[in-house]
This record gives structure tokens, C-alpha cells and sequence, in this order.
């Protein structure tokens, strides 16, 4: 078959997905449809108001460059990939306008324009326009939150200890908390979100220590499964194009044309999205503070400039010239500039590295750095308001899609004198062509960055990672370097933090490795749901190596709700030890042990639920914890108890997890206590991967061996629901 005759074929396909493909899918389809029928964009950018046609010709701008033929195979790619994603129906089901019209009727005379029409008539949503129409963050029941939290803490408990729970939970409720309740009740009527502000000082900015190592989250960038295995000579070539990708995406939410989220018709707050570029987080002696200096287009002006960060030296440049992205070969321009300065100069005095230091310390050098000298504060305030900050370095992780340890491991423990610690994005370059992030997780929740790096994946994958525009390089400003003043305490300090940063990484124990018997497919197939699937051996995995249950936090979205962010989900429930005892016991039959799986799924399905809806209990708690707090009083006694932190409360989960999604991108973080894991894992149709961390010098705690149990694990489970459909 001819390239023009498979395009002429994908065309019609992808009209007969199952699924409504996203807004932004479609777009990138239209824009390469255009660009192969038409060339480059021949017309002016609609007007402010004209959002459906900002979108559209700001897609097929985007191409602008390519030629037709490159246009059509990239079309294809992408077509094939949503097929592939969303499935083909008989039923077009897509027909209220999620594809083009068939090529032979277009090449009957029907115009590029009706096309566009026939795109999508809700297409596209602006990114901010559901936010006033979110419901408030509600507040469960008193009731309600003690008799799950009871529920809880019941695994951890001997028959005495609960007992004595039970009433202090009792005195709790007809005492001081329903007194707490009234005014946590009080204070949800003068806020849309009652939990906002106490969440993100209690959970991120009172934080004093460290939080590069301890609060941030990284992890691998998944190009090497396509277009960018490891390689020799092309990391900065590839670091121009996957920046120009990270741009469109800056673009996309400050010309409000990224769709907004949903989960099935339920919009999904999207506030968060605003903090992913042009932020940072400033340390302060008792609290943290975050500064976001990102704008929409119709809110006025943005920062628009980058920050490169090499052996230690500090450089900027910005983006935009004549208000136009700088294209990959300009990038690619700037980048070597820094590249070639840092090879044949000096290295710099690595002030990036106070960042990773507690917080109160990094506070104190911060404010003695600015005495110094007045530029010093210039210098942070470009680094803090900068789009991101790009790492050039020199380390190759080498990794491969079934083993992503080390490429994991050297985004959460890398060089920190070429990282900025507090900057909500550092986009990591490796020298053998692979790639990372590291991010403050202050901001925004790890779902945020998920999605940026999905779409740059996409791209990257759709184009088959290479530039296919014009080499053309328009004459910009080089890059600028920044350099701080510095005197001996800040030498010394800069030292001190290398040497904290050092002890302190070199004790985290990390894995990430693929799973690849079988995935999210598979699973489906019998009818169970992956995530809880992957728990639920979670659960198993630990059992199995510590003899007891672990106590468990697993992230819930509460993002349907204004601002919404996270609840706690506690997977540790106990039916899923009673299912984990079953498993253990010798004596214990195939058809009970089945049983006992199946409640604990059904348990686990129904707290997510509920979680989810803002129906848990742990940000209930806390809320009335705060307010007794802020109150002047004594700690009631159910925050004491020793059942609370045993269960996990108090941020004391010895299991930290979170699914990171149904895509290629994945994560890792370092483990909530010293004698647990962190637990990241995505699910694909054909594998699981995981990333577990552990603390080295915990030793009751190994991540290699509670990998081994998990997949273990997972094949036992499969067996028992294959069993259950003989």
C-alpha cells in the first residue's frame, strides 16, 4: 500500500474509534491533516474571543515547517496510535465530530474549512472555564469519619486495643469533636475548600526537613520505548526538540486551548496546572512559601524565559523571539552555547545545592545570600519565575524499558548543584540521550506533570523524534550567565549541603523494574480492576516478607471538587489481612481463599469510591485536628492514642502508593518512614511497571525482595481468578 493510500485509509479509521479521542489528540490530528493538504499555515490567527479557531490554527501552526510527506507519515503514526488506544467500532463513534471527513470527499471539492468545522463543534474547552462551576470541598459526617476510621485501625489492633479505641473514639464524638466538628463546619461555609490552605502549609510548607530528597517526586522520561534509546552525541539534539514540546505545552495552558479535564462527564478542577510553569517554592525560617508568577494570555503578561543549569553554572535565555517559540535548531543553538562555556571554563560554585538543605538552614543562607549583594536576590527571582529550569547532565543512566532503576534513581539522588530543589519542574538531560524530572511537590500533585509528560511523549513518538521543520536559526540573544556572589559561610554552606545531600542519598534504596507476564488487559479480562489488582499484591508482597499487615496510604483524587487535590485511601483493610492470612495458610483451600480475595477487592473498590467523592476520614481528622490546634487546646486524646500512628495517622504509613497512571510516564518517591517503601507503579495493557524505595539503613525494609513477592504475587492472583472461570 502507497503512503497516500494509507493515509487515505487511517483517515477514514480513525473516525470508527470506540472512544472519543481528546481534544488535544484531535487537534493534532487536524493540524497534520492541514499541513499535508494545504502546506504551511496561509491565513491570520483568529481573534482573542475565537477559541475554537485559536486552537485549530494554532495546531496546524505548529507544523508549520514540515513537508507534506513528512506531515502525512506523522499523521498515520498518530492515527494508528489512537486506534490502537481507543480500539475500532463498527458504530462510528465518532460521529459528533471527532475526526476529518474521508479524504476522496475532500478531494471532490470540499474545502479545508468545512473541515475544520466538522472538527468538533464543543472543540475546545477552555482550560479554566469549569473552575467557578466546581462544587465546594464538603465535609463528611463526624459519624461517619470515626466509624471508618475504626474500621481501620481494626487490623493493627489486638482484641484490648480496640477496645480501649473504641472509646476514646466515643468520648471523641460526643466530647470535644463534635465540638471541633461545628467549627469545621463553620469554617467550610467562609471557603470553597475548607482543607486548601491547612493542606499545603501542613503537608509542604511547615515541613522543615529536607524536601529535594524527601517531599519531591522524579522520575524517568519512557522515550527510550520508541524513538530514543540510549545513545552517544545526540542528548542535546533531543533535549531542543522534547523543550520545544515541553513549550507547546507551556503555550497550550496559557492561551487556555489544553482541554479540561474530566472523569467520565465530571469536570475536574484544573487550578493546579497553573502552578507547572513559572513557579517555585521560597524557604522561610518557620514556613515555606510558594511564588507563581504564571499568567493566561487574557490575564496579562508571563515570564516567558528558561534557566540551563551546567557543572554547577547558572544560565537563562528566553523561550520566545518576536513572540514565537524558539524552534528545536534555535534551542539547540542555546543549549550548546552553555554546554561549550561549561566544558572550556571553570565549574561554578554550585549554589543550586543550598536548596536541597532543611529547610530553615537553606532560609537562613538564603537571606545571608541576598545581603551579600542585591543582585544575588535578582538572580533567585529570575531563577524563581523562570518557565522551568533545564539540568544538562553528565551522567548516563543507562536503562532499558524493562529496567528503569538507574534512570529513576538518578532523578530523585542526582547532581544537586544543577537542579533547582524548590522549582516546580526541572527537566533532567542525561548525557546518553535519556531524560528525566524532578519536581517540588508543593504545587501540584504528581498528575500535573503525568500529563505534560505524556503529551510530549506522544509527540515525540508521532514524529518519530526528529525535527522536521526548518534548520533555519533566527538571530537571538546567547544565553546569559548568572552568577552569584558568594563569600566563605556561603562556601561553606554550599560544602555543608553537599555533604548532607551525599549521607542522605547514598541510604535510598530504589528498583523500577517492568513487570511483563501481563498487564491491565489481562486483569480486565477476569473482570477485577487493575489498580486494585495491583494493591491488593502489594498487600500480599508485604505480608509475606514482614509477617504482619502493612499499614498503607494510596492516593484518592479529590479533584471533582473546587481545588480539590487528595484523600487518603487506606488499602490495608481488614479484609484484605484476612485474604492475606488465607494466602499463607497451607491448610487453606483454592475456593475460600478466592472468596476471601473477592472482599477484599469489593472493600477496596468501595473506599476508593467513597475517597474519591470526599468521603473519607483522614483529611477529616486532620481538619479537626488543625482547629483544636489553632484553638489553643489540649490534643485530643484519639490523636495520642498509639493506634493512630500504628494504623498510619500522623503521616505514618509504612506503604506510600500511588497509582501514576494508565500511560507511559511513571515516578518514584522516597518512602514516607524509615522503615517503609515508597510504591509508585502505571499499568499498561501488557505490563506493570513499579518503582519501590526503601531506606538502606532499615534493616527490616529491602525493595528488591518486596519486588520479588509482588510479582508473586500477581501470578497467584491471576491463578485464583483464572480458577474462578473453569
Amino acid at each position: 500500500m502507497s503512503v497516500q493510500a494509507e493515509f487515505e485509509k487511517m483517515a477514514e479509521d480513525v473516525k470508527n474509534v470506540k472512544t472519543r479521542p481528546t481534544d488535544q489528540e484531535l487537534l493534532d490530528l487536524y493540524g497534520l491533516y492541514k499541513q499535508t493538504i494545504v502546506g504551511d499555515v496561509n491565513t491570520d490567527r483568529p481573534g482573542m474571543m475565537d477559541f475554537k479557531g485559536k486552537a485549530k490554527w494554532d495546531a496546524w501552526d505548529s507544523r508549520k515547517g514540515m513537508s507534506k510527506d513528512d506531515a502525512m507519515t506523522a499523521y498515520i503514526n498518530l492515527a494508528k496510535e489512537i486506534i490502537s488506544k481507543y480500539g475500532m467500532s463498527i458504530v462510528r463513534a465518532c460521529a459528533e465530530g471527532c475526526s476529518v471527513l474521508p479524504v476522496a470527499q475532500r478531494f471532490s471539492g470540499i474545502k479545508g474549512e468545512e473541515m475544520a468545522n466538522h472538527l468538533s463543534e464543543s472543540l475546545p474547552k477552555r482550560t479554566f472555564q469549569y473552575q467557578s462551576s466546581l462544587p465546594p470541598l464538603p465535609v463528611p459526617s463526624l459519624e461517619n469519619s470515626l466509624l471508618k476510621y475504626l474500621d481501620a485501625v481494626h487490623p493493627f489492633a489486638s482484641e484490648k486495643e480496640f477496645k480501649a479505641t473504641v472509646d476514646i473514639v466515643r468520648k471523641f464524638q460526643e466530647g470535644v469533636g463534635k465540638e471541633l466538628h461545628k467549627k469545621l463546619l463553620q469554617r467550610a461555609k467562609t471557603k470553597k475548600n475548607w482543607l486548601e490552605e491547612w493542606w499545603l502549609d501542613t503537608a509542604y510548607l511547615e515541613v522543615r526537613i529536607p524536601s529535594q530528597l524527601n517531599v519531591n517526586f522524579g522520575g524517568p522520561a519512557p522515550y527510550l520505548e520508541h524513538s530514543w534509546p540510549p545513545a552517544e552525541g545526540v542528548y542535546l539534539q533531543r533535549a531542543s526538540i522534547s523543550t520545544w514540546y515541553t513549550l507547546q505545552y507551556w503555550n497550550l495552558i496559557r492561551t487556555e486551548r489544553l482541554a479540561p479535564q474530566k472523569a467520565g462527564k465530571t469536570a475536574l478542577d484544573m487550578d493546579q496546572f497553573r502552578m507547572l510553569f513559572c513557579t517555585c517554592k521560597v524557604p522561610g525560617v518557620k514556613k515555606d512559601t510558594i511564588r507563581n508568577y504564571f499568567k493566561t494570555e487574557s490575564e496579562g503578561p508571563c515570564p516567558s524565559h528558561l534557566v540551563v543549569m551546567c557543572r554547577g553554572r547558572i544560565f537563562t535565555f528566553d523561550a520566545l523571539c518576536d513572540g514565537q517559540i524558539l524552534t528545536p535548531p534555535e534551542l539547540l543553538r542555546q543549549l550548546s552555547y552553555v554546554k561549550e562555556r561549561c566544558e572550556a571554563e571553570p565549574e561554578g560554585d554550585g549554589v543550586a545545592v543550598l536548596t536541597s538543605e532543611e529547610r530553615t538552614r537553606w532560609a537562613k543562607a538564603r537571606e545571608h545570600l541576598i545581603s551579600i549583594d542585591p543582585h544575588n536576590k535578582t538572580i533567585l527571582e529570575t531563577i524563581q519565575s523562570s518557565l522551568f529550569v533545564i539540568s544538562l547532565d553528565e551522567t548516563k543512566p543507562y536503562s532499558t524499558p524493562e529496567n528503569y532503576t538507574n534512570m529513576t534513581m538518578e532523578a530523585l539522588t542526582g547532581d544537586p548543584t544543577i537542579r533547582w530543589g524548590d522549582k516546580s519542574y526541572n527537566s533532567l538531560v542525561f548525557s546518553d540521550g535519556t531524560f528525566g524530572s524532578n519536581c517540588d511537590h508543593a504545587p501540584f500533585d504528581a498528575m500535573v506533570l503525568v500529563s505534560m509528560c505524556w503529551y510530549v511523549d506522544q509527540q515525540i513518538k508521532a514524529t518519530e523524534g526528529k525535527w522536521k521543520g526548518s534548520d533555519a536559526v533566527r538571530p537571538i540573544p546567547l544565553p546569559e550567565e548568572m552568577v552569584f556572589t558568594v563569600d566563605d559561610k556561603i562556601r561553606s554552606d554550599i560544602s555543608l549541603a553537599k555533604h548532607h545531600y551525599l549521607e542522605s542519598t547514598q541510604d535510598l534504596q530504589i528498583v523500577c523494574y517492568a513487570f511483563t507476564a501481563f498487564g491491565k488487559e489481562l486483569i480486565k479480562q477476569k473482570k477485577l480492576h487493575p489498580d486494585t489488582f495491583v494493591q491488593l499484591a502489594m498487600q500480599l508482597a508485604y505480608y509475606r516478607k514482614h509477617k504482619k499487615p502493612g499499614s498503607c496510604y494510596e492516593t484518592a483524587m479529590t479533584r471533582k471538587f473546587y481545588h480539590g487535590r487528595t484523600e487518603t485511601m487506606r488499602p490495608c483493610t481488614q479484609e484484605a489481612v484476612n485474604w492475606c492470612k488465607a494466602m499463607m495458610d497451607p491448610t487453606c483451600d483454592v475456593n475460600a481463599k478466592r472468596k476471601a480475595m473477592l472482599l477484599a477487592f469489593n472493600k477496596h473498590n468501595k473506599l476508593m469510591a467513597e475517597a474519591q467523592d470526599a468521603k473519607g476520614f483522614d483529611r477529616h481528622l486532620l481538619g479537626l485536628y488543625l482547629i483544636a490546634k489553632e484553638e489553643g487546646c489540649p490534643t485530643p486524646e484519639l490523636f495520642v492514642d498509639p493506634l493512630y500512628a500504628k494504623s498510619g495517622g500522623g503521616g505514618n504509613f509504612v506503604l506510600s502508593s500511588s497509582l501514576v497512571g494508565y500511560t507511559t510516564v511513571l515516578g518514584a518517591v522516597a518512602p514516607m518512614v524509615h522503615h517503609g517503601y515508597g510504591f509508585f507503579y502505571r499499568i499498561r495493557d501488557d505490563r506493570i511497571v513499579i518503582s519501590i524505595s526503601a531506606w538502606k539503613s532499615c534493616r527490616q525494609t529491602d525493595a528488591v525482595t518486596l519486588f520479588n513477592n509482588f510479582c508473586s504475587s500477581l501470578y497467584e492472583m491471576l491463578h485464583l481468578a483464572t480458577t474462578s472461570q473453569l
